[in-house]
């Protein structure tokens, strides 16, 4: 079975596999992981490193107004439904198409 290691634990290793102190080996042996863990886990960080400094803001904006939308096309969709059954309605109570 996989060992599941949580994020801060990874960072951890990975910061301090960055600072070169240590070789690859020794970190692997303190922390009791694969040497190729501690590779990965610095290489990972490395990549990842400048989305810590992207602005947090644009993110929930985008987010907000693809949620806004999506209501308005749920509403339409509702209101579209509710239109073609009254219109169903009408022309079963009147036998004729609704005026417009």
């Amino acid at each position: 079975m996989r060992k599941r290691y949580e994020k801060a634990f990874k960072a951890k290793v990975a910061i301090e596999a960055l600072r070169g102190e240590k070789t690859l080996q020794e970190i692997a042996i303190a922390y009791e992981v694969h040497p190729n863990m501690v590779a990965l886990w610095k290489k990972q960080l490395l990549e990842s490193a400048e989305m810590v400094f992207e602005k947090q803001g644009k993110d929930k904006e985008a987010e907000s107004v693809e949620h806004a939308k999506d209501e308005l096309y749920k509403q339409v969709g509702k209101l579209q439904v509710e239109n073609e059954f009254l219109k169903k309605k009408y022309k079963q109570l009147y036998g004729t198409e609704p005026p417009l």
